[in-house]
């Protein structure tokens, strides 16, 4: 099926890539639950929130500088790394991801669409404007933002929070105009997210999915490989090479 897939990606001119968690635990990248010391006390949940950042803003950063510092240790693995690759097969490429973690970016990747924000850039709790990229914050004396002076908080959606409009009306876009659609990675459960590769495929793009576990989507899509994405994409790239060469 690689050959098959390979063969579709020549004749593709728009490619979109959608991924999710998947690829991000591949590189050991923790799901912040919090099993020891403090942070057990709580949860995702509790911090995460506008209303948790106006409480009791020194709690909230050091919950994310801990997150922070955890990510930093991690490195993007091979699946990250084929998926740079990927940019070189298409006129128009697109990387769409429900991850915060920067990965994609880390492995050589700059122009992403992050649904759900970065969790290493900065944003104010007031004007949402961007602020310096991965700026490192003191929770006893959290920095202002330049436009408007109000608390840096970190660029992540959180809960109860609508995703940036701007990312989202893009990615749907990308997604209508697709010519081939992955999903990696992804449950295919959290929306808008979920309904991407969907509206790819009712709009006539062909649908590969990769994920160890069947989802919601298998039954939709043109390909579908149990497998992992650190261990199936490098091969994809290879085959990709060879169809090329030959």
């Amino acid at each position: 099926m690689l050959g098959e897939v390979a063969r579709l990606i020549q004749k593709a001119r728009r490619g979109v890539v959608l991924t999710g968690a998947g690829i991000s635990a591949e590189s050991g990248v923790p799901t912040f639950r919090g099993k020891d010391g403090l942070w057990k006390q709580y949860r995702a949940e509790e911090l995460a929130t506008l209303e948790a950042f106006r409480a009791d803003s020194k709690l909230v950063w050091e919950w994310y500088n801990w997150r922070r510092e955890l990510i930093r240790k991690v490195h993007p693995n091979p699946g990250h790394y084929a998926l740079v690759e990927f940019k070189s097969w298409f006129e128009d490429y697109t990387l769409i991801t429900q991850n915060v973690d920067g990965l994609h970016r880390r492995a050589g990747l700059d122009d992403i669409l992050e649904l759900h924000g970065n969790i290493q850039l900065n944003i104010c709790v007031e004007c949402r404007l961007p602020d310096k990229a991965e700026l490192d914050i003191d929770p006893d004396n959290i920095a202002q933002c330049k436009h408007c002076g109000g608390k840096l908080r970190p660029g992540v959606v959180w809960f109860g929070e609508m995703l940036p409009q701007a990312v989202l009306q893009k990615a749907f876009r990308k997604a209508e105009e697709a010519d081939i659609f992955f999903s990696i990675g992804t449950s295919a459960l959290v929306h808008p997210a979920a309904s991407l590769p969907v509206l790819a495929r009712q709009r006539g793009a062909k649908l590969v999915e990769i994920n160890p576990d069947e989802t919601p989507l298998t039954g939709l899509a043109d390909y579908y490989f149990a497998a992992r994405a650190g261990e199936l994409l490098p091969r994809l790239v290879e085959v990709v090479s060879k169809e090329h060469k030959a």
